[in-house]
């Protein structure tokens, strides 16, 4: 399997790189994003790759778009990777990457959260609601929510904490009809890949979309939708209230770094032990075999 920490594609003028994806210009209407093995934790980018996770999150957000493709439209152009690139960058594409249409992202995330855990079950203990949002009384950690709630977050520049907003703000900073379509789009995506995750015995406790618009306005998914890096994943058979369930994700990583005492989740991030780089390449890898029935294609 080839790990890729930082992609070096000379054929191709560069974009950026962000906390886990490279982005390059092909032509002026569409981008290559290549998608490393980069994992990123409470926002900071870790020194160590976690191998083959980039060809997990690329897979798996394939896998989503063409399942949730009726909803919205998404940022895939069918083009192969691998004929963007120089004969010898190939192996950086391979399984990893996707080109894509250049849209212009919107600057807020949407969040939309199955189950109170994370920085919601934090923000019920202490208020009650979740941005916002007043809740039932009485919900326990890991409680299924009455309904899928909302809770749009401002994106920040990289190494910065996203922001939570209130939807009345969203609706500032990009107008209440966007606002509204982006809302509904996201809820009714969350809905259609959480009942089907379930027969998959898998619990989708919350997850994050980013959208986009083409030059004529038309509102896209893009980015990455469904992964084990923008989502919480629950086995079904082991989820239990009143705890925090175990995860197919990074949450393993994010456990791990809880526990070091002497830092601050700031930059620079500390070193990953061999066996917890091991352990989150394990659920990342049950993770897409789970929800696909297929084992991850190198």
């Amino acid at each position: 399997m080839n790990s890729l920490y930082q992609s070096s594609i000379q054929s191709l003028p560069l974009l950026g790189h962000g906390k886990v994806r490279d982005n390059y210009a092909v032509g002026d209407d569409k981008i290559l994003i290549v998608t490393t093995d980069r994992l990123s934790a409470f926002d900071v980018v870790m020194n160590e790759p976690i191998p083959g996770k980039g060809m997990v999150l690329n897979q798996m957000s394939d896998f989503w778009f063409e399942k949730l493709g009726h909803i919205v439209p998404n940022h895939l152009t069918g083009v192969a990777p691998e004929s963007v690139v120089a004969a010898d960058e190939v192996e950086q594409v391979k399984g990893r990457a996707v080109v894509a249409k250049r849209l212009k992202p919107i600057l807020v995330e949407a969040v939309v959260r199955g189950y109170i855990i994370g920085s919601g079950w934090k923000d019920y203990q202490a208020t009650g609601s979740i941005c916002g949002i007043q809740l039932p009384a009485g919900l326990r950690q890991a409680d299924k929510l009455p309904e899928p709630l909302f809770t749009p977050a401002a994106k920040a520049d990289l190494g910065e904490h996203d922001e939570n907003i209130s939807f009345a703000e969203m609706e500032e900073r990009i107008g209440a009809d966007l606002a509204a379509q982006m809302r509904a789009i996201s809820i009714e995506l969350y809905r259609t890949a959480a009942d089907y995750a379930a027969t998959r015995g898998i619990i989708i406790a919350d997850t994050k979309f980013e959208f986009g618009l083409d030059d004529n306005g038309v509102l896209h998914l893009m980015d990455e939708v469904l992964t084990a890096d923008s989502s919480r994943f629950w086995p079904a058979d082991s989820y239990a209230p009143d705890m925090s369930p175990p995860s197919f994700d990074k949450q393993f990583v994010r456990d791990y770094l809880e526990t070091l005492k002497d830092w601050n989740k700031a930059p620079p991030a500390p070193a990953l032990p061999a066996d917890v780089i091991n352990k989150t390449q394990a659920k990342y890898f049950e993770a897409i075999e789970r929800l696909t029935g297929e084992k991850l294609k190198v």
